[in-house]
């Protein structure tokens, strides 16, 4: 299961990234907005984040212009590891060696096409684990560490 959701910025790509998750069969919740009304990104990055977070969802997608504050946002939660990706190579390497949960997307800097291959790359790589599970050790203790 997949959460995905944006701010009025990037609601149009998110309702086409939808679309696709559809016709592939993957399942989604979507956690808004729900209209291209102005609203605050961080609404929306904090209901996806704690879905993953929660194990409610696996993954998680966010949308708003940049990118970048959905990021920040869903790093804010234990277990969370979003990343703004802009190509299918670097999610590829973050999703295989990261074990990236959330991308985000900044509908400003990207089109449906390019956003479409990407998520495609990022639900279709493995995580590879060994050396990197060690990594994502190491960030799990710094967060409880950091996050009380």
């Amino acid at each position: 299961m997949i959460a995905i959701g944006s701010d009025h910025g990037g609601y149009k790509l998110k309702e086409e990234l939808k679309r696709y998750l559809e016709e592939i069969d993957v399942e989604y919740k979507d956690l808004g907005t729900y209209n291209e009304e102005r609203t605050d990104y961080p609404i929306y990055a904090k209901k996806v984040a704690e879905a993953v977070s929660n194990k409610e969802c696996e993954k998680g997608i966010l949308i708003c212009r940049s990118g970048n504050g959905m990021a920040v946002v869903a790093n804010k939660f234990k277990g969370v590891r979003a990343a703004n990706v802009k190509t299918e190579e670097e999610v590829r390497f973050a999703k295989a060696d990261d074990d990236i949960n959330v991308i985000t997307f900044g509908a400003d800097y990207i089109d449906t096409d390019e956003a479409i291959r990407i998520m495609r790359m990022w639900i279709a790589t493995e995580f590879k684990g060994g050396r990197y599970q060690e990594r994502i050790n190491m960030i799990d203790e710094i967060e409880k560490e950091n996050m009380k």
